[in-house]
């Protein structure tokens, strides 16, 4: 940024006293907003055909398909009825979109400041069934260089992307929460045209270790931050209110009638005995970091993540045992690992997302010594995310979606893979 200052020098009285004024206007290089009119964000969902993944990120699994979260566009559909064989089939065009969770034939995703329900029961004919406009926080898309954002206008709408400007003028920065942007970790694309299924099963679906959406009974959960936000999707979509966390959250799972927080700091346990209303149970604070949580039969896994970005100088996994009535947790075990992300546990079967490193499978029965007992690894990938289902595992990395057979955990297995297509 450059300075260019002015002195004037101007008589201010009769008696002739000189004073000094400073004066001065920046050049500087800043990141401009792009706007989305309101009036166009919530015109815009629709399905068209599949599209080549750019910036993946959270997935989900529902009825033989993965969905996975290209950040802040919308959503590929993935096909896995033959796992052997997955095929992208289609994308939901849905602008600021960064999570998702599906109950029953409805999909709920966010949409910059709105939450959206669509009906996905015919997968080439998506619908957009019901929305809450304004329930979410106002959020702004990260930059990828070091210049300051100049002033933002709510009023024009949400902020597509960036642009870089060179002007002179006063600089009025404004801070705005950004959306979470991880790794870019594949690119792909496909030619297969949008098949005529669609999600048509009961229940919930399942998403992986990285989600801030979760699914009880009635209710959808979103953990902002500090602020977990309620909803009523029984039917048409209901703004129950809002609950003060005790931590900023960057993951959720749902587990037992509970809510497993994930924080910089550490987890936090949060009941749902009165599902509008979670209440505190406990705490297990750790050193800084970021850290996805999973939990099973009284143990919670942890990764712990260093770096810049969650400013700490070490990765590991942590093991801890929770006691029944998830009040009193104990530190079991910790493991160092190179650059852990997302992680998932099946019976006694730990698969952890090691970054660079690339996927690692554990036999996890003995709690003391996991690391000893590895199953398999598959180290030339940048791995992100993993969802296991019946003896399939699916996978979110760098080059692409991965599915892998672990029935026989001897013998683990890749068995079909939608490749990246580099720009």
């Amino acid at each position: 940024m450059k300075r260019i200052y002015t002195h004037l020098f101007c008589l201010l009285s009769l008696l002739g006293m000189l004073s000094c004024t400073d004066k001065y206007t920046e050049i500087f290089t800043a990141n401009a907003p792009v706007y989305m009119s309101y009036d166009d964000l919530r015109s815009a969902v629709k399905t068209s055909s599949a599209q080549p993944m750019k910036h993946p990120g959270k997935i989900y699994f529902k009825d033989n398909y993965i969905l996975i979260i290209e950040q802040m566009k919308g959503i590929h559909l993935i096909d896995v009825s033959t796992p052997s064989s997955p095929k992208n089939i289609g994308f939901i065009e849905i602008p600021g979109c960064t999570d998702m969770a599906i109950r029953n034939q409805l999909l709920f995703a966010d949409s910059y400041v709105d939450l959206v329900a669509l009906d996905v029961s015919n997968l080439s004919n998506v619908k957009e069934s019901h929305r809450l406009k304004d329930v979410l926080p106002y959020r702004v898309p990260a930059t990828d260089n070091e210049f300051p954002v100049t002033r933002i206008d709510q009023k024009k709408g949400v902020i597509l992307e960036w642009e870089v400007i060179t002007e002179k003028r006063e600089l009025e920065p404004s801070y705005y929460p950004n959306y979470p942007m991880y790794d870019n970790l594949a690119n792909s694309s496909s030619s297969d045209k949008l098949s005529a299924g669609g999600i048509s099963g009961s229940g919930f679906g399942k998403s992986g270790s990285m989600a801030r959406f979760g699914l009880y009974d009635k209710y959808l959960y979103i953990a902002d931050t500090y602020i977990l936000n309620i909803f009523d999707v029984s039917g048409t979509l209901v703004n129950v209110g809002k609950s003060s966390l005790n931590g900023n959250i960057e993951t959720m799972f749902v587990y037992d009638k509970h809510l497993f927080f994930g924080t910089p700091n550490g987890m936090l346990i949060y009941s749902l005995q009165v599902p509008n209303t979670p209440a505190l149970v406990s705490t297990f604070w750790h050193a800084t970091s970021c850290d996805p949580v999973v939990v099973q039969d009284g143990y919670a896994y942890i990764t712990l993540r260093g770096g810049q970005v969650c400013h700490a100088d070490f990765n590991r996994l942590d093991v801890v045992k929770l006691s029944a009535d998830y009040k009193t947790n104990i530190l079991a075990a910790s493991y160092d690992l190179t650059n852990p992300y997302g992680l998932a546990i099946d019976n006694n079967t730990l698969f952890v997302c090691d970054g660079k490193a690339g996927l690692k499978v554990y036999d996890a029965t003995d709690k003391q010594a996991i690391t000893s007992h590895q199953l398999a690894a598959f180290p030339d990938i940048k791995t992100y995310d993993v969802i296991p289902v019946n003896g399939y595992l699916f996978m979110v990395g760098d080059d692409g979606f991965y599915l892998y057979d672990y029935a026989d955990l001897q013998h683990i297995k890749q068995i079909g893979h939608i490749p990246v297509v580099k720009e």
